[in-house]
């Protein structure tokens, strides 16, 4: 009976030291798969951390921008109604009666500008010369003889001129 408890001792030992050997190999492998994960959490968290700290200087950035173009607004708006005051105070109406020539030549000049404006501030020359067609009126003269020093291509349809019968 001493060699059957010996032997069923023995194979109670091997079983725990088998039990143990895979326990300790188990764990290993768990503390390893642990210091991977570990390993690519911080470098997460350096990335997270980053981009926290780029997105703060964008909205820095943004908030600068967006205080520059509340301002370019506001001046806008001052503009606008500046400009709405000024054509509160003159009836462009009776001036096109009154003098249309003057007008013309105002009107149109001021076109040609916008047009060089827009020109230059989408990557064209603004520095084009004014057309052909357009005269250049010299302060307080008006447009005299709009008609008859250049070729009429003009869409002004208030004029008209008659023709001789024949």
């Amino acid at each position: 009976m001493g060699f059957k408890l010996a032997g069923l001792m023995a194979a109670i030992l091997v079983t725990v030291l088998g039990l143990g050997y895979w326990y300790y190999n188990s764990s290993q492998a768990t503390i390893a798969t642990l210091r991977e994960n570990n390993a690519q959490l911080e470098v997460a968290v350096q990335t997270a951390t980053d981009n926290l700290k780029t997105m703060q200087v964008d909205v820095a950035r943004l908030n600068e921008l967006n205080l520059g173009l509340q301002n370019d607004l506001k001046k806008a708006e001052e503009y606008g109604d500046d400009l709405r005051a000024k054509l509160r105070e003159h009836n462009l109406t009776a001036l096109a009666i009154k003098k249309p020539a003057l007008l013309e030549g105002k009107m149109n000049g001021a076109t040609a500008n916008l047009w060089r404006d827009i020109t230059s501030d989408t990557g064209g020359n603004g520095d084009k010369p004014l057309p052909s067609w357009l005269q250049s009126v010299p302060p307080g003269t008006g447009d005299q003889d709009s008609s008859q020093t250049r070729e009429d291509n003009s869409t002004d349809s208030s004029s008209s001129e008659a023709s001789p019968a024949g």
